[in-house]
């Protein structure tokens, strides 16, 4: 069925290369239309929102456009924008044939200043000893949640009611474990057009969240006879610790200026999967690099072990660089989680799994004989929003807000404290901002002291990683509109 958007535009991954910009871009058009992400029928974005999203002369765009019409691609029409035209023979994307390997960009260091060293000194915001409690929070820069107030509810409530009208009888009865048929069906083409991901309705499950798909994941490996599942060497405890809980060991790959060593995993014995935020690191952020994703995949099919990819803020990138989702170099050997937490509100419980074909009916299993964590009017809901393109219009829109605020955040810090790196910038809701070895406790207790949650990079580091970097991890996108200058001000009053 033709896909309709509305004109503020569908957000495409497009990988263009080469110098030759308009030639380079029709291939990229011709390969998403060849391999079946972009289905016939689906309306592009128009040439001038193209060219702002790719930072190419709209001219560049238009003309690419009207070349692809003439060669049959596309169709344009007055009123009617340009789509995808109807070929006589497309063909699906081939979930088991050889992968291409994306290229990503290279994983940039933190700071300079933590691996050369600066002298240790107390911290000038710390307050003396003994003098009363830290203030109560007021301003909140704790990463992981996007600006609550700014979700959808007019766009969300008329999704919601335009999904029950539809609705048939039997949604509100007991569903199938892997979750709406047309959540999952909007889910496929959303993934494969925005995040290059081979996505199948059936190898979909929906789950309440990411930690319920890892928990999920978790049990079918270890029925499967796998030891041990390895991690990053910073990320969220919680996550090993539900590994841990399923009866799964976590040993801890190796970090360095490039990102997580995945070279590694060749020396892990009984390794049978590896948890990552390969398109950007959490908490420090950066993408894996060409090289070393290629090697995950091909340690996963040496190995027929798994990468477990948790694509968290995958729709918010801020530079013109493309980083599709790992998977689409093995959807056999990759297990992808997507989520709504970030793009949408945590409170949705909505979030995603894509599986390779010898998982997607074990995780069904698991998840139960029916669906009782995710509600089947929000599941219709969400899949009205995508299908609408209201879930387009409202991460560009985000995308546009929380960018101004990691711009302003950098100006901010680059005013008060010239000697601060800020990275880790590029894509997401947080930021990391470098400290001078021995002083991010110190750090961390001034900004108590004024009010100010915000956490540490060591937060995040794994117990048997050695504290080799300090730092704040900066979650831009938390306080609401009327608390973001206050919540400024506090971070640069407890910088060196």
């Amino acid at each position: 069925m033709a896909n309709e958007w509305a004109s503020f535009g569908a957000d495409l991954h497009l990988e263009v290369r080469g110098t030759r910009l308009r030639a380079g871009l029709m291939d990229a058009l011709r390969e998403a239309v060849r391999s079946g992400r972009l289905e016939a029928g689906t309306r592009l974005p128009s040439s001038r929102q193209l060219a702002a999203d790719l930072g190419m002369a709209r001219n560049t765009v238009a003309d690419a456009y009207a070349e692809l019409v003439a060669e049959g691609w596309l169709t344009a029409r007055q009123g009617s924008g340009t789509r995808v035209a109807r070929r006589t023979a497309p063909r699906a994307p081939e979930l088991s044939g050889p992968p291409s390997r994306t290229p990503a960009p290279s994983f940039p260091k933190l700071s300079a200043s933590l691996e050369q060293g600066r002298p240790h000194s107390p911290h000038p915001s710390a307050p003396p000893a003994g003098t009363g409690r830290p203030a109560a929070p007021v301003h909140n820069l704790n990463s992981g949640t996007p600006d609550l107030a700014s979700f959808p509810r007019a766009d969300w409530l008329k999704a919601y009611r335009r999904a029950l009208t539809d609705a048939p009888n039997e949604a509100f009865g007991y569903g199938d474990p892997r979750g709406r048929p047309e959540l999952r069906a909007a889910l496929a083409e959303y993934l494969a057009r925005a995040r290059g991901v081979h996505a199948r309705p059936e190898r979909i499950v929906i789950c309440a969240g990411f930690v319920h798909g890892l928990m999920l994941i978790g049990q079918v490996l270890r029925a499967r006879g796998v030891r041990d599942v390895a991690v990053e060497s910073y990320g969220l405890g919680l996550h090993d610790d539900l590994l841990r809980r399923a009866g799964l060991g976590t040993p801890v790959l190796a970090f360095d200026e490039h990102g997580t060593r995945t070279e590694e995993l060749a020396a892990l014995d009984g390794c049978g999967a590896v948890l990552m935020t390969a398109a950007h690191q959490y908490p420090l952020g950066g993408a894996l690099p060409p090289d070393r994703r290629a090697a995950v995949v091909d340690w996963a099919r040496a190995s027929g072990g798994f990468v477990l990819e948790d694509d968290y803020d995958g729709e918010f990138r801020y530079d013109r660089q493309p980083v599709g989702a790992l998977q689409g170099l093995d959807p056999e050997r990759v297990v992808y989680f997507g989520t709504a937490s970030k793009s949408l509100a945590p409170g949705l419980r909505l979030a995603w799994m894509v599986l390779p074909k010898g998982l997607a009916t074990e995780v069904a299993a698991a998840k139960g004989d029916v669906d009782w964590s995710s509600s089947a009017p929000d599941q219709l809901a969400f899949a009205e929003f995508l299908r609408s393109g209201a879930y387009d219009r409202h991460v560009r829109a985000m995308r546009l807000r929380y960018r101004r605020r990691r711009d302003q955040l950098v100006a901010a810090v680059a005013a008060h404290s010239p000697e601060t790196r800020v990275s880790g910038i590029a894509a997401g809701l947080h930021a990391v901002l470098a400290l001078p070895p021995g002083t991010e406790q110190a750090t961390l207790r001034a900004a108590a002291w004024r009010g100010l949650a915000v956490q540490g990079v060591n937060q995040f580091r794994r117990p048997t990683v050695p504290p080799t970097l300090d730092g704040l991890v900066v979650g831009y996108a938390t306080p609401p509109d009327s608390g973001w200058q206050g919540a400024l001000r506090a971070l640069c009053g407890v910088l060196p």
